[in-house]
Order: structure tokens, then C-alpha cells, then sequence
């Protein structure tokens, strides 16, 4: 085994100071055609890597088999779809068939049959060849081109492994080349050639603050390749999955020079006997690290131990230590150490590598689970095998849960395995709402707890486990739990509505459009060194946005909404007999404590008193793959007051902002009594910025019910400019607040831009302005002395451009005069006619919106007469000296 220890400085390579630049045009004549351009995508999260797209290069290394070898942050551990294209243009799909567990290798399988136009050759591969001086040229996809070519000269064979991530991918228990290449992104994958055309090395890394570039040395590759080579593998869709055998003791060692050892309590004798049972050139040997808990080496091993013999052999080198361990498999190895210059034998059972390097994953409303890698537990010094959480989704990002927790509890019941994850999920039914206890490897200390929302709309497909099958390159798919289980039984009401024979019952002189309403089911680096991958990452959800910061009222994610462009009025219900509450006199002498059960909260003026026990505090959260009409953020808080109330329904009357979308989950917190309950959007006006939303008042109880009731609605008479008005909302801990202000502008035109993506805007709106500023956040109403509701104090959104390419999201408040709701909450429950719509498991019948598909603009009267406006209408205009 001596002859495959890396040289630290091997004779000069005679060859290669014999290379003219003809014979490098000949090398890369053979070369270029068998080198590819990898496009990428990962579908899912996975392990170590996130899904989104990249671009990176791989060679053809078996022409006869089809495979193509690359890097393994390429490959993905995680279901990934990739094509490759060659010189001339050709594209194939290509199907990963193995990744290394630790090392940063893996290829692809393609079928040669499809490459019809192209003469190429294989490169082969020659890891004994790199040394010290040899001149090296880097083929690939730097930076996104097709074809590139970086000359260097090796300078080191003995590189620490980089490290790029702490919460990532890394190699480790091997040394790295390096040379001054200067590889960018799109280069991982390369082939490193000599001027023989032979790959010496694989690019895989570089320095960002530098030319560095970092190849892996290829005599695993070169093992793994004979692997697959002799296993029976072909170029068909149908082969038998090769087994690659792989032994680890979890424990990560580094190589260190003879005086650092001494430093360690090597002692004398021990190094001369290293020295005189290895090459010259040996400057060093192997240390402990650290050792992964819950590994075979645990309490056996510690950081600082020196590696004196495996099974009786010297070894000072990764690549001998590596072969022991992989041709020791389920078996004992002994390993003879130095700790502190007192030598200690230790037997340790050779783990199998891929034992702990998860090929299988669970998926729930978005999130990806799966058992922790032993990449992330050396990461993290937490035990392999834990449950990982490796996107959250949407049911783990609502209850702010971040991306690399580890779930230790779930529903009251410990969780150490994915399959006790997802027997207690089987138990649970849609809507329920649960604790979950988990830490994270920042706070490795600290146990968090959250309330999950157990997704109830069926945004996502039911929980499904996916399995890597690699005699394909596939994943495989199947439930994770038995059909009858409560999880997959929706508790939601079925809507059974056919609105095709529904017509709509408001007639006109004219032809506006009648606009239906719309049925809706529903109730959160600092890296010196890159990976030359080139692409970007989506963000799957907002990893793990903060909700702490008060003064922010929306938050953005941060990719880019889809579009709809079409305006709906999403409308509904009416029933008979049900009238709103107008009980201002006993409301006056109510006393409310505050939602987080402080001591009572003395009311500053009677208008505080009597609105508070109407107003609601929201949180909507948008799921990811339901960003219709161009909504810019997947969660949303604001105050909304109660328009109507009665023991089969509850509506409450909230800004646009606040509710975007119908497709969104809806929860409201009362500020008269501690309770948090779903709500279900069932009216969204198409041009004015308000929407009501409807709740179960049975899911109050009978204590919620007797102090919550509908807010005094007071459509007329319209305010007029010098009004006093009364400003009340809610803080972010349900305390009511009010401010007397001025009204300075009764019916200020509102007129908002255009968005950078087609989306609502208020439109055709009379806003009300104060006269004091009182942010752009804080949202509510507009009461009279007594409390009687005469506007909604809601928040608009719109963009700001500052140039042609640039735009920034802006909110503002403004006033919304309360008898355009009020029209709306009447015809609602007034019993007019229209198609029905299921609400509370009542069918209501919900009227026709009309509406006039114009946008209108204020302009002075001296402009419009320019337009033709004759002086017989200027004089029937009540405000004709201006306009």
C-alpha cells in the first residue's frame, strides 16, 4: 500500500517539462469532446443541499457504459433531474447512479446510444500521474461558459479538505491538491488533465479572496468506478443495483506535521518508528478531530489522539486508513493511538457508510424529514439517525420552525426516529394543533417549543415517503401512513355547488360585468471557500422569518409570487333573521383584560371601551404553492372589527392587506377574550381594499360568546373635513389603543401605480386622511366619541419605483369609509338571492357583485373641459369653482 501514499514532494516529472503547445492542442483535441455541460435541478431539499437549479461540468469516463463523472454536490444526495450537453449540442438525460457518502465525487448514467453525432473518446483517469510542478489544464464550465480552459501547475498535494459551509456539505478524511486555476462557478466537475490528455485530478472547490482552486484526488474514484465497472452495470433503463462497500468509525482526522504531534505527547520513539516505516517524504501524521456522538468511537476516541496503527499497520496517510476501513466493513479494526504520550489499543466495530447516509425522506405539507446524515451530525455533534428537519414547508415555517431543527417531540410524545414522527402524525387529524419541541445546532442547548397547525385545506398532497431507488436513478413514491388514518379523513366541510345554472340576480340599464364569486374550500455565510456549481437556490419557503420584529406588518418572502391577473369578488352568505348587535350601552361599562392574562387595562376614553370588545387581531399565512394574484408575502398581521354576529355566523371587516388571497389560512385572536380560532375569507372586493372574513361563534364557547359581539356601524352622516374622530387598534398583545385626531381630507382620491407583477390595487376609492401621522403600519378603525365604526383604518400596499429597474414595497394607511362595507355586510344578510356557498356547514346565498370594469382618476374641472365636458354639467358639478 505504500506505492498510493501521496507524495509531499516527488521527483520532478520528466514528461511533463517535455510538452510543446502542440502536444496540449492534441490532449484537449481528445478531451474537449468528452467533456459536458450538467444542468441541474434539484426537486426537493435534501441532507446537505437545497433545492433549486445549478449548472456544473462532468467527462465521460466508461464510453461504452455511458458514465459521467462529477462532483457529488453535483450529483445531489436528494432526487435531482439533470441533462447534459455535449460540444455539438446535444442534450441527454442523464440519472445519477452513485454519490459518495463523504467524498466529493459521484456520476451520472446516460445511454451512448443517444449521442448520434459526436465522435468522442473517454478520458481516462491516471491518479498516480499528479505531482508536484505538473502543468494541468482545467476543462469545464467556468462561469457559465460553454467551454473553458484554465491552465495551472500543482503546487500542493497535501491540502486540508475545504470547508464551505457550516451547516453544509464538506470532505473530510482526505487531502485536496491545489493550484492557482483560478475556477469559478459552473467549473465543479472538471476534469483536471495532464498534457497526456489523462485526468489527474477532479475540480471541485476554490477560494473566493483568491486564485485557489481545489482538486480531489482520484484513487477512490477509481475504486468506486471498477465498482460499478464490475458489478453488472449496463447502459439500459433496468440494472441491478451495485453495492460500493464503505466503512467509517465516525470519526474525522486531520493530518499533522511531526511537530505538532510532539506537541500532542507523541512521543520520541514513536515517531522514529513512524518515520523509518514510511517514505522520506512523510512529514506527519494522523490526529483525531472530533468523533460524531452515538459513533462506534465514542468514549473510546478523543480529539487529539494520535493514529499510530490500524490492524498492526503504520498509517499516516487517508488513503491506506480509507482502505482498511472499507475492506473491514461490520467487522473489528484495531487501532493502536497515543494520547497525551500514553498509547492505548482500542477494537472498534467499521460501520457501513451508507447505513447512515438516509436514502429515503418524508414529505408533509411541503416539509422534507428524514433521518439525520452523518455529514450533518459531523456538522452538528448531534447522534445520526435523529429526525432532521430539512426544509420545513409550510406547516413547520407557520409555526417557526427553521430549517436543520431536529424534532425531539411531537404531540406530547418523544420523537428520536422518522417512523415515531410519523406514527404520532397518523394519530392527528386535519386542523389539530399541537406542541412540537425541537432544538437547533446554534442552540444546540436550548429545546424551543411551537404549536403546529396540522395542514387542514390540503394545500399539499397527503404525507408520502420517497425512496432513492439506484438501479434507476428514481425515487419512488408511497403514502407514509394507512388510508384510514384521521390525518388523511378531511374534517373540512364539502362544498357541492354547481354554479353553472346560477345567473345573476341584479339587473341594470347597462352591461357592466357580473362577477360571481369565486368558491373557495377552505375554513423563518461566512465562507473563505466556494463550490463551483453555478445556478441559484429557491427558497423554499422562507426558511425561518422572524415574527419578533413588531413594527414590521407584513412579511415578504423571498422569491418572486406567480401571477394571476384576473380580479374576482369573493363573496358570500346571507341569512335570514340574523341582524347585527347594536348593544353600545352595555359595552360602555365592560372591563376587558388584556389577551395575556395581565392585570385589567384601564381604557383611556369611552370610544377604547366600547370598540374594543369588536376588534380582532389576524395572522394569515399564504401557502407557497397558492401565491395567486401576484400576493408579495406568504404572511400577514393586522386588525379587523366585527361587522355582524350572531350564534351560526361571525364576520369581521379587514383590509386587503391583511387578507390577500382566499387561499390562506386564517387565524384570529379576540381582544375581549383569550382565544385563537380559524376563520374562512369569504368576501375579497374586487377594486376597494376591504374583505370579510367569517367565523364559527360556537368555537367561542359560552364564556367567549357572552363578551364578544359586532362592532355599531354608523354609514351616515359621511365625515367632513375638521371632524374629531377616535384612531383605535391593537397591539401586538391585543391591548386596545386610541388617539383623537382631525380629519383633514374626507374623500382624498387614492390612485396607487402599477406593481412590477400584475396584482390587486385599490381602485375607484375615496380614502379618509388624518391629520396625524400614526405610521404605516398600525391599522384599526375610526370610531365617533361613542364608538359607533365610521371608517376601517386599513393598510394599502403598493411599489415604489426609484428607476427603470428598481422597486421597493411601500405601505401606507388610510381610511375607509365604513357605508361601502356596510352596503356589502347588508346585502349579505338581508337575504338576497343569489348562488349559494357552504359557510360554517350552512348553505347561504351570497348576491351579485356588478361592477363597472373602468378605472377612473380625478382631474380639475378646467381640464376636463378640455376633454369636452360642456359648461351645462360643470354647472351641476357642487364644487365648480375648482373641479
Amino acid at each position: 500500500m505504500e506505492d498510493l501514499c501521496m507524495d509531499i514532494d516527488p521527483p520532478p516529472f520528466k514528461e511533463n517539462s517535455l510538452a510543446t503547445a502542440e502536444d496540449w492542442r492534441k490532449a484537449l483535441g481528445k478531451v474537449v469532446p468528452a467533456v459536458v455541460v450538467l444542468r441541474t435541478t434539484a426537486c426537493r431539499a435534501f441532507d446537505t443541499e437545497s433545492a433549486g437549479v445549478s449548472s456544473a461540468t462532468g467527462f465521460v469516463v466508461d464510453k461504452r457504459r455511458g458514465i459521467i463523472l462529477t462532483n457529488r454536490h453535483v450529483v445531489k444526495p436528494g432526487p435531482v433531474m439533470a441533462e447534459a450537453m455535449f460540444v455539438n449540442r446535444e442534450e441527454i438525460p442523464v440519472y445519477p447512479i452513485y454519490r459518495d457518502p463523504v467524498h466529493d465525487f459521484g456520476f451520472f448514467r446516460y445511454d451512448p446510444g443517444a449521442i448520434q453525432f459526436l465522435s468522442y473518446e473517454e478520458i481516462p483517469l491516471a491518479p498516480d500521474a499528479a505531482a508536484v510542478g505538473v502543468e494541468i489544464r482545467v476543462v469545464g464550465n467556468d462561469s457559465g461558459e460553454k467551454v473553458s480552459i484554465l491552465a495551472g501547475t500543482l503546487a500542493r498535494l497535501d491540502r486540508d479538505a475545504p470547508q464551505y459551509k457550516k451547516d453544509g456539505y464538506n470532505d473530510f478524511n482526505t487531502f485536496y491538491m491545489q493550484a492557482a486555476s483560478g475556477t469559478k462557478g459552473g467549473s465543479s466537475g472538471s476534469p483536471v488533465i495532464d498534457w497526456q490528455g489523462r485526468a489527474v485530478a477532479l475540480n471541485a472547490g476554490s477560494k473566493l479572496s483568491s486564485a485557489s482552486a481545489f482538486f480531489l484526488p482520484l484513487e477512490r474514484v477509481v475504486r468506486s468506478l471498477k465498482f460499478l465497472q464490475e458489478g453488472g452495470y449496463f447502459s439500459t433503463n433496468t440494472r441491478a443495483a451495485v453495492s460500493i462497500p464503505r466503512g467509517t468509525l465516525q470519526v474525522t482526522f486531520l493530518h499533522k506535521g511531526f511537530d505538532e504531534t510532539r506537541r500532542l505527547g507523541l512521543q520520541h520513539e514513536t515517531e522514529q518508528l513512524v518515520r523509518n516505516s514510511t517514505p522520506p517524504s512523510e512529514t506527519g501524521m494522523l490526529v483525531v478531530e472530533s468523533v460524531v456522538p452515538g459513533g462506534p468511537a465514542q468514549n473510546h476516541l478523543e480529539p487529539g489522539d494520535v493514529l499510530v496503527r490500524m490492524n498492526g499497520e503504520v498509517v499516516t496517510q487517508f488513503l491506506k486508513m480509507e482502505t482498511l476501513l472499507d475492506d473491514s466493513v461490520e467487522q473489528k479494526i484495531e487501532l493502536q493511538i497515543e494520547r497525551g504520550s500514553t498509547p492505548l489499543t482500542v477494537d472498534l466495530l467499521v460501520q457501513d457508510l451508507h447505513s447512515i447516509t438516509p436514502d429515503h425522506f418524508l414529505e408533509v405539507s411541503g416539509a422534507v424529514i428524514h433521518p439525520l446524515s452523518y455529514q450533518q451530525a459531523r456538522n452538528f455533534r448531534f447522534n445520526c439517525g435523529l429526525v432532521y428537519v430539512a426544509e420545513p414547508g409550510y406547516m413547520l415555517f407557520r409555526a417557526g420552525v427553521p430549517r436543520h431543527s431536529i424534532i425531539k417531540k411531537f404531540a406530547g410524545e418523544g420523537i428520536s426516529r422518522l417512523e415515531d414522527l410519523i406514527t404520532v402524525l397518523s394519530k392527528l387529524s386535519r386542523g389539530a394543533r399541537v406542541p412540537l419541541e425541537y432544538i437547533s445546532y446554534k442552540e444546540r442547548h436550548q429545546r424551543k417549543s411551537v404549536l403546529v397547525t396540522i395542514d387542514r385545506h390540503e394545500w399539499y398532497a397527503p404525507p408520502q415517503i420517497y425512496k432513492r431507488d439506484d438501479s434507476s436513478g428514481l425515487w419512488t413514491v408511497k403514502l407514509a401512513m394507512r388510508q384510514e388514518s384521521p390525518h388523511l379523513v378531511s374534517g373540512i366541510y364539502p362544498v357541492e355547488q354547481d354554479l353553472s345554472n346560477h345567473t345573476g340576480s341584479c339587473t341594470g340599464e347597462v352591461s357592466p360585468k357580473d362577477y360571481i364569486p369565486e368558491q373557495v374550500s377552505q375554513e423563518p455565510r461566512d465562507a473563505v471557500t466556494s463550490m463551483e456549481t453555478s445556478g441559484e437556490h429557491v427558497a423554499e419557503g422562507p426558511n425561518s422569518q422572524d415574527d419578533s420584529d413588531n413594527g414590521t406588518k407584513k412579511q415578504r418572502v423571498e422569491e418572486n409570487s406567480s401571477v394571476d391577473g384576473d380580479v374576482i369578488a369573493d363573496c358570500s352568505l346571507n341569512e335570514h333573521g340574523e341582524e347585527r348587535l347594536d348593544e353600545s350601552g352595555s359595552v360602555e361599562d365592560a372591563v376587558l383584560r388584556d389577551y395575556q392574562g395581565a392585570a385589567p387595562v384601564a381604557a383611556t376614553s369611552v370610544a377604547e371601551r366600547v370598540i374594543e370588545p369588536t376588534l380582532v387581531m389576524f395572522e394569515v399565512h399564504v401557502p407557497s404553492s397558492c401565491m395567486l394574484d401576484g400576493v408579495h408575502s406568504q404572511h400577514f398581521l393586522g386588525t379587523g372589527v366585527i361587522v355582524y354576529h350572531s350564534e351560526t355566523m361571525g364576520l369581521v371587516a379587514v383590509d386587503k392587506n391583511t387578507v390577500a388571497v382566499p387561499v390562506s389560512d386564517v387565524m384570529i385572536s379576540f381582544a375581549a377574550f383569550p382565544i385563537e380560532i380559524p376563520a374562512e375569507v369569504v368576501f375579497l372586493h374586487p377594486f376597494h381594499n376591504f374583505a370579510l372574513v367569517a367565523y364559527d361563534p360556537s368555537a367561542l364557547g359560552a364564556a367567549g360568546a357572552s363578551v364578544i359581539r359586532a362592532a355599531e356601524l354608523l354609514p351616515e352622516p359621511a365625515l367632513c373635513r375638521g371632524d374629531s374622530v377616535y384612531l383605535v387598534g391593537l397591539s401586538r398583545s391585543l391591548q386596545a389603543t386610541s388617539r383623537k385626531s382631525i380629519v383633514t381630507n374626507p374623500s382624498a382620491a387614492l390612485k396607487s401605480g402599477s406593481s412590477d407583477v400584475p396584482r390587486y390595487r385599490a381602485t375607484n376609492l375615496e380614502v379618509i386622511e388624518l391629520d396625524t401621522d400614526f405610521g404605516s403600519t398600525f391599522s384599526g378603525v375610526l370610531t365617533d366619541e361613542r364608538g359607533r365604526v365610521q371608517a376601517l383604518w386599513g393598510s394599502f400596499s403598493t411599489q415604489l419605483k426609484y428607476s427603470s429597474s428598481s422597486s421597493e414595497e411601500h405601505q401606507f394607511v388610510r381610511g375607509i369609509p365604513i357605508n361601502t362595507i356596510s352596503q356589502i355586510v347588508d346585502r349579505m344578510t338581508s337575504g338576497t338571492g343569489g348562488p349559494p356557498r357552504l359557510i360554517n356547514g350552512l348553505q347561504r346565498p351570497m348576491p351579485c357583485i356588478r361592477i363597472l370594469e373602468v378605472e377612473l382618476y380625478p382631474t380639475l374641472l378646467s381640464k376636463a373641459r378640455s376633454f369636452g365636458l360642456s359648461d351645462a354639467w360643470i354647472q351641476m358639478c357642487p364644487h365648480s369653482v375648482k373641479g
